[in-house]
């Protein structure tokens, strides 16, 4: 028999998954160093999208930033990135070098990272199938300079997929998850899929909260619940989990999206109600 050049297919095939095999402990080492400056790490989670969850998690990280924690929002949800626009800072560029890559800071003094940086406008679609969304979102785990934060919210698409997935197997010491639902019983069924995919993962729950709540009304201040009420309280219940709260659906609050401004800094209902879940949310991870 001849001897072996290394060239052939079996080769090439064992070396190249060598290489993979090392960058991924490599990467997993940078995560690690990443992470451990950062004391508290939640994922925000939805079984079903439209719930507000990226309001949800901007306005959680607004209310703890103005409590005087230093915060970081990493927006997990590659196809649809909305995080810079609600925090208006979606003009803004975060800058690289020899070092990883520096977010950029809202005027809340909150860190952003998101996909959308990086695309060439607005409008252009992400069409990535899940190795390379995983690998982006390992990205922003291992090479962002997050610093030394007190709390890193992450945003994650809804469902129990690939970026679900790797966020909770890439950080060693998550503290856990929050989910957030809307008061029907489609959306809360949905959650429910994503506590027992924490469950079965054995990631910590923090709680639910239920979204659009009611709706406020701008002529009079009543609370019409148009979607129902208590469903999220309800599957808290059922599954052994905390009930955070209950968030209305509010006028103000959406103008407030919309221009890029936290609703949590306007004086409206929704606002109250955010407050009193993020003291929930301090009390559990931090007690």
């Amino acid at each position: 028999m001849s001897e072996c050049d290394g060239k052939c297919n079996s080769c090439s095939s064992a070396n190249s998954c060598s290489d993979t095999k090392k960058a991924m402990e490599m990467q997993n080492t940078k995560i690690k160093e990443n992470m451990g400056k950062i004391k508290h790490k939640i994922a925000i989670l939805s079984g079903k999208g439209g719930v507000g969850k990226s309001t949800v998690t901007i306005n959680l990280a607004a209310a703890l930033s103005a409590m005087g924690k230093k915060v970081g929002v990493l927006d997990g949800d590659i196809h649809g990135p909305n995080v810079p626009k609600m925090l208006g800072v979606e003009h803004m560029q975060p800058i690289g070098n020899e070092n990883g890559i520096y977010p950029v800071t809202s005027p809340e003094g909150i860190k952003v990272i998101s996909i959308s940086y990086f695309l060439p406008d607005s409008k252009t679609p992400v069409i990535w199938r899940g190795a390379k969304i995983s690998g982006a979102v390992r990205q922003f785990l291992s090479d962002v300079i997050w610093g030394e934060l007190d709390y890193l919210l992450i945003d994650t698409p809804p469902g129990t997929g690939d970026i679900q997935l790797t966020i909770l197997q890439s950080i060693p010491d998550i503290d856990g998850v929050i989910t957030v639902t809307t008061p029907e019983d489609v959306a809360v069924l949905d959650a429910s899929k994503s506590i027992t995919m924490a469950n079965t993962m054995n990631i910590p729950i923090i709680g639910v909260i239920e979204n659009m709540g009611g709706f406020v009304c701008p002529h009079c201040d009543k609370v019409v619940d148009i979607f129902g009420k208590g469903g999220g309280e309800k599957a808290a219940k059922e599954l052994d989990v905390n009930f955070l709260g209950r968030i209305p659906l509010d006028v103000k609050a959406r103008e407030a999206s919309d221009k890029g401004v936290p609703m949590v800094s306007m004086d409206c209902t929704a606002s109250e109600e955010f407050k009193k879940i993020v003291e929930k949310i301090v009390e559990k991870v931090e007690k």
